[in-house]
């Protein structure tokens, strides 16, 4: 599902960026990036379309930070196991203390 949700984000970032640097760098006038803002907004599919397109896209973002947020909370799990699999390994190889009151401080 992230490949349908893909192109048409992309085509959104890709025409916002382009539409603001022509606009603030390159000086370009309204008219001449209204091209940009149309396709940003979806105007080139109509009145009746506009909306869910926009709709769809906005929940496609959403969709997608939710699944990521998820993959990397997944990958979390297991580091903070693998840590705590480091620090009983380590606790293995700790050099003994030459005064035995130490260890019990």
């Amino acid at each position: 599902m992230a490949p349908i949700a893909l192109l048409p984000l992309f085509v959104t970032v890709t025409t916002g960026v382009s539409y603001r640097l022509g606009k603030s760098w390159l000086g370009l006038s309204r008219d001449q990036v209204h091209l940009l803002m149309s396709i940003h907004e979806g105007e080139y599919l109509g009145q009746t379309l506009e909306p869910l397109y926009v709709l769809l896209n906005g929940l496609g973002l959403l969709w997608m930070l939710v699944t990521g947020g998820v993959m990397v909370f997944q990958q979390i799990k297991p580091l903070k196991k693998l840590q705590s699999g480091i620090a009983q390994v380590k606790s293995l190889f700790k050099k003994p203390s030459l005064h035995p009151l130490d260890d019990e401080k």
